[in-house]
């Protein structure tokens, strides 16, 4: 009886502390940025963006913040999917931010 009032007690201590403490988001670092663009968009946008594939490269697009991040909501029309449902505002400007991080060359 003991010992589960201990490990129960344990469980909510770590819970509360979890709770307390800030969350590291996509937009936090760059890694965590590779990471959300590999698994939301890399599979269209080859090497991390940096080559062609299914969807243009995008290292080094001319293309402004805002068109950026509106094709990010809202897609293209029987070529790219909208995120705007699956992706919230701070990941997709983690999605710029890393975009605009890419080497142009």
């Amino acid at each position: 009886m003991v010992r589960n009032i201990l490990t129960i007690g344990i469980c909510v201590l770590m819970f509360a502390r979890l709770a307390s403490s800030p969350a590291r988001g996509a937009d936090e670092s760059s890694e965590g940025a590779e990471k959300l663009f590999a698994t939301s968009c890399g599979w269209c946008h080859s090497e991390g963006g940096r080559e062609a594939g299914k969807g243009p490269k995008l290292a080094g697009t001319q293309r402004s913040d805002e068109f950026i991040v509106d094709r990010i909501k809202h897609g293209k029309p029987g070529q790219m999917p909208g995120f705007a449902a699956s992706l919230n505002e701070e990941q997709i400007a983690a999605l710029v931010r890393y975009i605009r991080g890419l080497p142009s060359g």
